[in-house]
Parts: C-alpha cells; sequence; structure tokens
C-alpha cells in the first residue's frame, strides 16, 4: 500500500482554490499553497465592444508571461528575472531579482473567450477581451382585437 501526503487544509476546507485566490496564493499541482512573490498593480476598463485589463510587468519577458481564459476566469501568471551589474573603481555589485506573480480575475458573461488578444510594450501587458454579441431587448407591442 502506497502512503500519499495529504494537506489537512485542502480537505478541512473544500473551498481553498477561492480563498487562494482571494488572498494572492497559488495552489501548486499537490494542492499546496505558495504565495506569488509580487503582485504587479492592475487597471481594468470597459469599453463599447471590449474589456481592457492592462498590468504593469517591469522586467518582466513576454515569454515568461501566461494569459489564459476558462469558465469567465482571465488568469494571468508570469515570471520576472532580472540582473543589475555595477562596476566601478574599487568595487563591483550585483544585484538580482526573481519572483513570480498570480492574478485573476472574474468577467461578466458578456465576455467572448474566443476573442482576447494580449500584447506587451515598455513592461505593460495590454489584454482585451471582446464582448459577445447579444440580442438586445425588443419591446413586443400587444395589440388589440
Amino acid at each position: 500500500m502506497k502512503l500519499v501526503p495529504k494537506d489537512p487544509f485542502v480537505s478541512a476546507f473544500p473551498h481553498m482554490k477561492d480563498l487562494s485566490r482571494f488572498f494572492n496564493l497559488e495552489l501548486d499541482d499537490d494542492h499546496m499553497l505558495s504565495p506569488a512573490n509580487w503582485i504587479p498593480a492592475v487597471d481594468i476598463a470597459e469599453k463599447d465592444d471590449h474589456f481592457l485589463i492592462e498590468a504593469d510587468v517591469p522586467g518582466v519577458d513576454p515569454k515568461d508571461i501566461e494569459v489564459s481564459m476558462e469558465n469567465g476566469f482571465l488568469t494571468v501568471r508570469g515570471e520576472r528575472e532580472s540582473e543589475s551589474k555595477t562596476e566601478k573603481e574599487g568595487y563591483s555589485r550585483v544585484e538580482r531579482s526573481h519572483g513570480s506573480f498570480y492574478r485573476r480575475f472574474s468577467l461578466p458573461e458578456t465576455a467572448d473567450p474566443e476573442n482576447v488578444s494580449a500584447n506587451s510594450n515598455k513592461g505593460v501587458l495590454q489584454i482585451k477581451v471582446g464582448k459577445a454579441k447579444i440580442a438586445k431587448p425588443k419591446k413586443i407591442t400587444v395589440d388589440v382585437k
């Protein structure tokens, strides 16, 4: 018989994923909680035909960013790694920063999961989520006979 370690908190709290999202924690494959190292600032705007999400992600290579949309949730995660070297007379300094981020947003039913695009420019990630075409309510008059 194989023994499998079990996290008592996951079974004790069936809504752990919801709580983890609220506290900006990420569940890994073993259902253990791991905090995000940093949280990028995000602006969200609703336009006539799309939603616009802009996140400040300085130092993050666009290839290290993952954007996905599933069941009305837009998830953005990524990782940054940077190194800064300074060498002057008599000393040298090397500073490194490394960290992951994780953000998840609930979008309204009008968000179209088939119409999502993302681009990165000068440290700003811009995500456009199109709005689905929905029928507008039509007023029907009742004729008197």
